[in-house]
């Protein structure tokens, strides 16, 4: 991606939060495994409601505040696998020493520097995705480091924490999560705001990604892990994206977001140009739509009301974009839909949705609103509707200020919207059911650290001969250890390479999984039992495809099983040299015309016979060897 502001010139701050499961066999805070189970499988459901409490020194966080508008009913589903401490029914166990082992070795890949004492704290969360109402954190580790290609990036903060529930379906009024991924060990790495670009951010993700697969110990595939970045500009605010999935699209992220508050900060010198300002005043409108023929007000006028606030001077600014395909207007819908609201009208794009033009100007006149002024409604029960509106109220006097707070949800495009504000020191207090671990030196320089995986691709080009582009995919794989099994088991074997193993677990097997192949199916003991049967001459290395496909199909099949039901394999080489040597007798005078070189056209014939039933190396030495015999006599 090519730059597309100066950031530099911006004063572009942005920092990382990487979310990483760690691959433990138990949970942080109880002995249950760490499986996440299919909805049908639940044994059992309870529900909740929750509410914010007050910090040691009084106060109660903001962000927790503006969860708690919405009074849900929270309902989670209990398995087999959880117990009463995921119901917050009990109290916690002591951490997970096995847990506590693998971010130890975290915290020296990150050159970081452990604390004493492990203290676990409870940070306040009240959207329902942890039964307690809290998450239980602990800082871990500081004042790492992380080397790029344009500069040392700090690493200021390592904390273990526990997985929040899985959310199932939101139903508006009421929530189901699921307990099978609350309590499962994550660590949280912060980055210092060093990073100085989107390709910067994303290079930074990689080397963190990288030194975190590079233990073997942390979860794999979608929702293991979650990066968040923490974005400002010289001129803007702080903003926390949440949720940034796929690593791909950090770089758009984060060029979205600088374009944001760049938009922002213009149009708030505009608007205060133009004198714009906020009407604190909710009107009821709700008269000037009664004879509507718009389905959307009719609908909710059979339960609620229509208001309305008025914007002096903003007329126009509503419907102006600040990132590709969200406006103003689209920032004001986001906070008012912390009310429960589907949604807002603005003048900006009205009429529309069935509103007519007369009833536009009815509402103008209601209101007391000029060509310049802008107004924007909400139809809605009236406790969600005055909510809504007073919440707009809010975004629109920070609009007139430029840039706020806040925490946002990463979309799929790249884009953001609007989440809650950011949390501030009041969300956290200590755990007093958990007792405190001592990192001693001793302790902590006993934990190992592996080798890492930019080190280990290097390692495969020496030892197996592989290409730098298929070394590079095998230990990113998710089949690296299954790759150095193999290799192990099979070394010195002529036919069985390092090449046609990558090629076969990183090239072959999505290949098999976009025909519809289960490849899931298949386990470590298939590949062995496969190519063991492709060493021995079983088969050759063209039917691996038609034989994992077999097993696949039915995995209680043996690979010669397989073979034996596709009818490949089991050649006797008595067979294959006799064809060779008709095929040398039928054709002598153009062998003994070409000698060595009748190996390559002659190779096609032989093929044509025996592909998938014996392996392509032989078939070419044993006809070199016969060629070179009958040239020879």
């Amino acid at each position: 991606m090519s730059d597309k502001f100066d950031y530099a010139g911006l004063g572009l701050k942005c920092g990382l939060e990487i979310h990483q499961q760690l691959d433990s066999k138990q949970k942080l805070f109880c002995r249950c495994p760490t499986l996440i189970r299919d909805l049908g499988e639940s044994t059992y459901e309870f529900f909740r409601y929750l509410r914010p409490t007050e910090s040691e020194m009084g106060e109660t966080d903001r962000a927790a505040l503006e969860q708690s508008k919405l009074k849900r009913k929270y309902i989670y589903k209990g398995y087999d696998t959880t117990c009463l401490v995921e119901n917050d029914d009990e109290p916690p166990t002591e951490i997970n020493k096995e847990t506590l082992d693998i971010a130890l070795c975290i915290t020296k890949l990150l050159r970081m520097r452990p604390v004493d004492q492990v203290h676990v704290m409870r940070k306040i969360v009240v959207d329902g995705s942890n039964t307690s109402g809290f998450q239980r954190t602990a800082f871990l580790a500081k004042d790492g480091i992380i080397d790029t290609s344009v500069g040392p990036v700090g690493v200021g903060v390592l904390c273990l924490e526990e997985e929040a529930c899985q959310k199932i379906e939101d139903k508006g009024d009421s929530i189901i999560y699921s307990l099978d991924r609350l309590g499962i060990p994550l660590v949280e790495i912060g980055t210092e705001p060093d990073i100085i670009s989107p390709a910067h951010a994303k290079e930074t993700a990689q080397q963190i990604g990288m030194l975190l697969r590079s233990t073997g110990k942390v979860k794999r595939g979608l929702g293991t892990i979650r990066q968040d970045v923490n974005i400002s500009i010289a001129k803007g605010a702080r903003v926390e994206l949440k949720g940034v999935q796929a690593l791909d699209m950090i770089e758009t992220i984060v060029e979205r977001e600088v374009q944001r508050q760049v938009s922002l900060l213009a149009i708030r010198d505009e608007l205060l140009a133009r004198g714009a300002s906020v009407c604190d005043t909710v009107f009821d409108v709700t008269d000037v739509f009664r004879g509507t023929k718009s389905k959307v007000l009719l609908n909710a006028l059979k339960k609620g009301k229509v208001l309305a606030v008025l914007l002096p001077g903003f007329a126009g600014f509503t419907g102006r974009e600040v990132q590709p395909g969200r406006r103003i207007g689209t920032e004001f819908s986001d906070r008012a839909k912390t009310s429960g609201v589907g949604g807002i009208f603005h003048t900006d794009e009205l009429p529309n949705y069935g509103i007519t033009a007369e009833e536009v100007n009815m509402l103008r006149r209601a209101v007391g609103a000029t060509e310049n002024d802008a107004v924007v409604m909400v139809a809605d029960l009236e406790v969600r509707a005055r909510g809504a509106m007073e919440s707009v109220i809010i975004r629109a006097r920070e609009t007139l200020e430029g840039v706020p707070e806040e925490t946002r949800r990463a979309l799929p495009d790249g884009n953001s919207s609007y989440l809650r504000p950011l949390p501030g020191a009041a969300r956290m207090y200590p755990e007093t059911d958990v007792p405190q671990v001592e990192i001693s030196p001793a302790y902590f320089g006993s934990i190992e650290i592996p080798e890492i995986l930019t080190e280990r691709a290097k390692r495969f080009e020496s030892d197996y001969g592989l290409h730098r582009e298929l070394s590079e995919k095998i230990v990113y794989s998710s089949h690296l250890p299954l790759f150095e099994e193999l290799m192990q088991r099979f070394e010195g074997n002529t036919i069985v390479t390092a090449t046609l193993v990558v090629r076969t677990l990183t090239g072959m097997l999505p290949e098999l999984r976009r025909d519809g192949v289960e490849v899931d199916k298949l386990e470590d003991c298939h590949f062995l039992d496969v190519f063991s049967l492709v060493a021995d001459g079983g088969i050759s290395k063209e039917a691996i495809d038609s034989i994992l496909r077999a097993i696949a199909r039915e995995p209680g099949l043996s690979a010669e099983d397989a073979a034996s039901q596709l009818g490949i394999g089991g050649m006797d080489i008595t067979l294959v040299e006799k064809f060779i040597d008709q095929i040398i007798e039928d054709r002598s005078s153009f062998v003994r015309e070409k000698g060595p070189a009748a190996v390559g056209p002659l190779m096609g014939v032989v093929m044509a016979e025996f592909r998938g039933k014996v392996d392509g190396k032989i078939l070419s030495e044993t006809l070199q060897q016969k060629i070179n015999i009958y040239i020879s006599t």
